[in-house]
């Protein structure tokens, strides 16, 4: 089942046409229903943005949403830079692989895992942070930082927006650092294109694997995803073919992604740049 959305959720599809759209495998929806499902279940990425500007206070409402998000030990170790220059945005833009929607759009958040504030904090203080020098409080804050701008997505796409994440930020993690003047302990782990979509170009319901492939009850197992992997790239092949792109497996894309280290992009140095962006990882 194709759905397109050519600006804001459709508040008057059907349960049951989000959930076809997102797995296009005869599953109905059958449980409790709201408009908050319909907003999650209807979300796709969006790449092509009119100009208009975003009405005033929309950032500061995106951020308070973000906030709202479970953070580990109410540590909070993310921040978010918006960036609305063009110039900056060009930069940008050229730094991850020219992504011409970067550009584009009005507002682009890079969100960051952020461990300089609770340095500056114990520093003011004089307190010693041996803890900060290990892996653990890296983990929290990349999670923290995805938690929040998953929060604030949900928050975008309720307000009639669209937007879409540039994991290239990581493609030159130094230099995107100096752009946004990242201090040490800093890193911008993707970015976040936000604005109207272009109902010009029609963007459909990308599906998703069936749930039996990440889905275990009780113990985890593998066998139920192997079954799903022939199935899933029919449907995906599908979902291509209606909205005209290239045709290929999920299983062939997917595996290819991560084949190589040059197929990484620049992020197979990852460890590297974080030792020079001032994180030990113990």
């Amino acid at each position: 089942m194709a759905l397109d959305f050519s600006s804001a959720v459709e508040r008057t599809v059907t349960p049951e046409a989000l959930i076809g759209a997102r797995y296009r495998d005869g599953t109905l929806a059958t449980g409790p229903w709201n408009e908050v499902l319909s907003t999650l279940l209807a979300h796709r990425s969006v790449r092509a943005y009119l100009p208009d500007p975003l009405p005033a206070g929309t950032l500061e409402c995106l951020v308070a949403a973000a906030q709202s998000a479970s953070t580990s030990s109410n540590l909070q170790t993310w921040s978010v830079v918006a960036v609305e220059d063009p110039a900056r945005k060009a930069r940008l833009a050229e730094l991850a692989s020219g992504q011409k929607h970067i550009v584009q759009c009005p507002l682009f958040l890079v969100w960051c895992v952020d461990l300089a504030r609770l340095r500056r904090a114990a520093e003011e203080r004089q307190i010693a942070l041996e803890g900060l020098d290990y892996l653990e409080p890296f983990i929290v804050g990349v999670v923290d930082a995805a938690l929040a701008a998953q929060n604030a997505s949900i928050a975008i796409e309720s307000l009639g927006l669209g937007f879409v994440l540039i994991g290239a930020m990581r493609n030159h993690p130094e230099e995107v650092a100096a752009e946004l003047g990242l201090p040490p302990h800093v890193m911008a782990l993707f970015g976040m294109c936000v604005g109207y979509p272009d109902p010009a170009v029609a963007t459909g319901v990308k599906p998703r694997l069936p749930q039996r492939a990440v889905l275990c009850g009780e113990r985890y197992s593998g066998v139920p995803q192997s079954e799903a992997f022939g199935e899933y790239d029919r449907r995906i092949r599908e979902f291509q073919r209606e909205q005209r792109m290239p045709e290929i497996d999920w299983t062939q894309q997917a595996t290819t992604r991560v084949r190589t280290a040059a197929s990484l992009h620049g992020r197979d140095r990852i460890r590297q740049a974080l030792e020079i962006l001032g994180f030990a990882l113990r």
